[in-house]
């Protein structure tokens, strides 16, 4: 059995008042680290954020601006989070462990590298610092968890992929560029994604994509070109939307034509771009403001030595730990054909930013702009 998922409770406020007493004083690098920890003052938890990108990714568009914000509203007196991004397992690491040397309260993360990051877990709960999980599960002895049923996400690019080969006549192989081994979420999508396509299509090509990066998807998916023909593809199960994009170039730069149907996640402002204009099929809208929402209710509730067990609305287990109260939310897929009323109408993205003045008439078509 693992370690049973912690929910704080006077007893971890004593344990981390007692441990930082104790803590050495190092000199803190610079790591990417943003924001105040008692800084700006404040008489509320102090929460630190890390996150396994900023700037132009997902993390750094969305859910970090949502989850400032969520704090701010629930925790007016709270100081600012302590927010450090990076796509290195390594450098986060580091990061964690300048955050616990800070004297953090409570600590969201998404990790980049779930084992890795796991020494690191252990030793803010050493320290009394509960650890909200957010979107990637973490391993150690985590406080809470939130994030999209993966499953779910798997099952819906799936029958996406199956309903647009059908459209087009495609129905024998496909090639799956799934995610990073080391992010268990890779291996929930993939399970989802199975479970539907099992049967009723032939997997010509399956890749695990290194750390999730582009450029490993690209180099895979011309093997795939070269391995299976340009006409041997019906199809193509990307995990995400950026490797969606390396996919869609690697099929250009192969000139595999017509494009085949190809999936995605994250419902980047790309993706949707490239959906409109009919070089990726569709993606899966993760709605980030009730995930976000929920990591802040957590966070807040654990620094205030409060149980997050009414937040919570099942528990997961790690390889390491039972029982984390968890909440896992639904994912919304989109095609052309429902842009408007999912990633507009929810105020992810403006009509203009979806159909600049090049994708205007395409627009009009899909009747996104009427």
């Amino acid at each position: 059995m693992g370690l049973v998922g912690l929910g704080g409770g006077l007893a971890a406020v004593k344990r981390r008042v007692l441990a930082r007493v104790a803590m050495a004083v190092v000199v803190v690098g610079a790591w990417g680290l943003v924001g105040g920890c008692g800084e700006g003052g404040g008489d509320g938890p102090s929460v630190g954020l890390l996150l396994p990108g900023g700037g132009d990714s997902r993390f750094g568009q969305f859910d970090r601006p949502l989850i400032e914000g969520k704090l701010k509203e629930l925790c007016p007196h709270c100081p600012a989070a302590l927010v450090a991004a990076t796509p290195d397992p390594a450098v986060q690491r580091q990061q964690l462990e300048s955050m616990i040397t800070r004297g953090v309260d409570v600590l969201i993360i998404a990790a980049v590298d779930p084992e890795l990051l796991r020494p690191s877990v252990e030793a803010a709960h050493r320290a009394g610092i509960p650890v909200v999980a957010y979107d990637r599960l973490a391993q150690g002895p985590v406080s809470g968890y939130v994030t999209f049923d993966g499953a779910e996400v798997g099952r819906l690019q799936a029958q996406g992929l199956l309903k647009a080969m059908a459209a087009e006549g495609r129905s024998e192989q496909i090639v799956m560029m799934n995610g990073a081994t080391t992010d268990p979420n890779a291996e929930w999508f993939k399970e989802g994604s199975l479970a539907v396509l099992k049967g009723k299509v032939k997997i010509g090509e399956s890749y695990d994509t290194v750390n999730w990066r582009p450029e490993n998807a690209f180099v895979n998916m011309r093997g795939a070109v070269a391995a299976l023909g340009a006409n041997g593809i019906d199809g193509v199960l990307a995990a995400n939307d950026a490797l969606a994009g390396a996919v869609i170039s690697a099929l250009n730069a192969t000139e595999v034509r017509p494009l085949p149907p190809v999936t995605g996640q994250d419902a980047d402002l790309v993706a949707v771009r490239r959906i409109v204009r009919g070089e990726q099929y569709m993606t899966v809208y993760k709605p980030f403001k009730p995930a976000a929402d929920a990591a802040v209710q957590m966070a807040v509730a654990l620094g205030r030595g409060q149980s997050v067990g009414s937040i919570a609305t099942r528990t997961v287990d790690s390889a390491t730990t039972d029982d984390i109260p968890s909440v896992l939310l639904p994912s919304v897929p989109v095609t052309v054909d429902n842009i408007k009323d999912t990633v507009v109408k929810d105020g992810m993205y403006t009509i203009d930013q979806v159909c600049p003045p090049r994708l205007r008439s395409a627009c009009d078509e899909a009747g996104i702009t009427g």
